[in-house]
């Protein structure tokens, strides 16, 4: 073990641990992020409104209207995107059958998930990263199947984004696999979310992180009147839903109430969306959704994967599950005059900096240990490489007990480190760092005797 391995912290220029810090991007991802377009996002959002309702309950068979005819409309998107993708990118609408449920489905349905896979570039690596938006809609009543809704916020917005994160990210390449996914489903209870998270469980796949994008385009709220296009919300779970029974003993004795899965994948979006998109702070909120609501990453950390929801700033309520209508002087309705398509292609960029940085990553560490056999005023870590792609080097990531997200990174080619630092006032995590810079995500320390 070499005691004094750690050095520079990341970004630091020089010599000096107090020299200027330098934003480092990966040049790749920051021309992919350069391309993300406000009128590919308007378009993509044009069209889906011009169906006129994409409830879920909707007609099926109807070429111009309806939930039928706009899942057709982004599987020709991912279908024209995989032209150019040298056979990687391929499309389906992966379907289940469901029967009425006595709430929200009066009427055997076929549900449809408008799925896009990004094959990964190297067949040893099983890692998939998943960016989703929902493609259905609502009206005032959710059992309403036939009215207008444009929905052009709620989640034309979120569908927007994973079309066009398609787009750029299927010219390009990736060891690990990227899924585009448009489901149904949502405003009647997360069924298409569900249907394929249990699916993904199911057949065992390694699905290392989920973006949920809903309600992002628009700037301003309802009541308070209050206007901001440089924040965007990640929610993200605290204790797990997946096994908490299992895993409560060790959360408590370790004190990792903020470090579940999907707590460290909302930190690496922050990080890494602000390091790629100006003019976007990324807000990090301590719960997995808004309050006492749900979302369609929810599905997903239920099967016990990292997930989070990313939702504009400040959600306008006259826009939200609306009739469109004028009443007492407001316009309610999810119209598409509301939306803020600048707004919108940072909210994108960020999620396309997000998934390409995790994509060209290598694995995240394996067997990460906290030493712990004498009492010491120092932490010793030590862990073993990743099972996938070879990283250059790791970063430690540190912070304070009672800090939101990560303070420091110390960069070392080792796969041990002695710091002096105390594990009392310190939580610590470990990531794999590849050639092109590109971080894993962070993996908390086991004990280790």
């Amino acid at each position: 073990m070499r005691k004094w391995s750690f050095v520079l912290l990341l970004t630091v220029c020089g010599s000096s641990l107090f020299a200027q810090t330098i934003v480092q991007r990966d040049p790749v991802i920051e021309k992919m992020v350069s391309e993300v377009s406000a009128d590919s996002l308007k378009s993509y959002i044009t069209h889906m409104v011009a169906f006129g309702t994409r409830n879920t309950l909707s007609t099926q068979t109807d070429p111009k209207r309806g939930i039928g005819a706009a899942r057709l409309y982004v599987l020709g998107k991912f279908n024209e995107f995989a032209k150019k993708s040298g056979g990687r990118l391929s499309a389906i609408i992966d379907t289940t059958t469901l029967a009425p449920d006595g709430r929200r489905v009066d009427a055997p349905l076929v549900l449809g998930n408008v799925v896009a896979t990004l094959k990964g570039t190297d067949p040893k690596d099983n890692r998939i990263f998943l960016i989703s938006g929902h493609l259905d809609n609502m009206r005032t009543s959710v059992m309403d199947r036939t009215g207008d809704a444009p929905g052009a916020n709620d989640d034309a917005s979120g569908v927007a984004a994973v079309i066009e994160c398609a787009r750029i990210m299927s010219q390009r390449n990736f060891p690990a696999t990227v899924i585009f996914i448009a489901v149904s489903g949502e405003e009647q209870g997360l069924l298409g979310a569900k249907f394929m998270a249990d699916k993904s469980r199911k057949d065992s796949l390694y699905i290392e992180g989920v973006l949920n994008n809903d309600i992002m385009g628009s700037n301003n709220s309802s009541e308070t009147n209050i206007v901001n296009n440089t924040k965007i919300r990640v929610f993200s779970e605290g204790l797990p839903a997946w096994e908490l029974d299992k895993a409560a003993v060790n959360i408590r004795n370790l004190g990792l109430e903020n470090d579940g899965k999907a707590r460290q994948l909302a930190r690496y979006v922050k990080e890494t969306g602000e390091r790629y998109v100006d003019n976007l702070e990324v807000v990090l909120i301590y719960r997995n959704d808004r309050f006492l609501r749900g979302g369609d990453h929810t599905p997903y950390v239920q099967n016990g994967y990292a997930a989070v929801r990313i939702t504009e700033m400040n959600e306008n309520y006259y826009h939200q599950h609306q009739d469109v209508r004028v009443e007492n002087g407001i316009q309610y309705g999810d119209l598409i005059e509301f939306m803020d398509f600048e707004y919108l292609r940072k909210n994108t960029a960020m999620n396309l900096s997000n998934l390409a940085n995790l994509a060209k990553s290598a694995g995240m560490p394996q067997e990460v240990k906290i030493e712990v056999r004498r009492l010491t005023n120092y932490t010793i870590l030590n862990w073993k490489a990743p099972k996938y792609g070879k990283p250059k080097g790791y970063y430690i990531l540190m912070r304070e007990t009672n800090w939101p997200f990560w303070q420091k990174k110390i960069y070392t080619t080792q796969t041990d480190i002695q710091l002096p630092y105390s594990k009392d006032n310190y939580f610590f995590a470990v990531q794999s760092v590849s050639e092109d810079g590109n971080e894993s995500l962070p993996v908390v320390p086991g004990v280790g005797r």
